[in-house]
């Protein structure tokens, strides 16, 4: 009976013991392949909360640009209509005293 235990035994030792190993020396490589996909994904992450925050501040600068493009041509729109109301006004008066010249 030990001689049966003791042939089993020495059969899975030299049968699955081998591959055993084998697994495990795949699930270490494994390991070391995910931890390695891990840090690059953790580099993406960086690059891409970078890139974020630039495109972030670019929309921002043209946002700024745009309320200062804004501004000025709202200046130079009420400016215009000053002008526009002054030649009017101009134009009202010339009229008359050329309607009391001609009587």
């Amino acid at each position: 009976m030990a001689s049966v235990y003791q042939a089993v035994k020495q059969a899975m030792q030299d049968l699955i013991a081998p591959q055993l190993e084998a697994v495990k020396g795949e699930i270490v490589a494994l390991r070391g392949e995910m931890n390695g996909v891990r840090a690059e994904v953790d580099g993406l992450r960086g690059e891409m909360d970078g890139f974020r925050a630039e495109v972030r501040g670019e929309i921002a600068s043209v946002r700024t640009e745009i309320r200062a493009l804004d501004e000025k041509t709202t200046t130079h729109i009420a400016r215009l209509d000053e002008r526009l109301t002054t030649a009017l006004d101009l134009r009202e008066r010339i009229v008359a005293i050329e309607e009391r010249l001609q009587r």
